[in-house]
């Protein structure tokens, strides 16, 4: 029998509509105003948003004398305004794939979002905590983002 392997998710409300956070996902020149963990520099984000499509997003943490962290995946599931999947890889460490899913959901009165975002298939404990800090961080940013349109 397999073993299941980590994952993770995480509930957000957004002070934006569907609409608004989606296209902070699926445009890169909104998604590198806000998307990046902790304290990084965002590098550049080229994302093809359609299923079968790639993104690559690269940014670099401070403290790492100019190492710049690398992700790719590609998208499997694009629902305007609702749902994004897509795998998630880092460069330097191709065997290590997994899943990533956000689901998009207007609030009672459609002016908020609700987001969830579920990331599975993780290779090990240590790989799922440190992607929660990182998600968090970077919903943190997106939250910001939205409250900011």
């Amino acid at each position: 029998m397999e073993q299941q392997k980590p994952s993770l998710t995480i509930r957000r409300r957004l002070a934006a509509p569907p609409a608004t956070v989606f296209a902070a996902w699926t445009d890169g020149q909104k998604l590198a105003q806000w998307w990046s963990p902790h304290d990084c520099e965002m590098m550049d984000a080229h994302l093809d948003v359609r299923v079968g499509g790639t993104f690559r997003i690269r940014f670099k943490e401070p403290g790492q004398d100019g190492e710049i962290d690398d992700v790719s995946g590609t998208y499997n599931a694009v629902e305007t305004d609702q749902k994004l999947s897509f795998s998630w890889q880092w460069i330097t460490m191709p065997e290590r794939t997994s899943h990533v899913t956000l689901t998009l959901t207007p609030d009672a009165n459609g002016t908020a979002t609700i987001l969830v975002l579920h990331h599975e298939q993780f290779a090990d404990q240590a790989a799922r905590d440190g992607h929660e800090g990182g998600w968090n961080s970077t919903l943190d940013k997106l939250e910001t983002y939205c409250a900011g349109l």
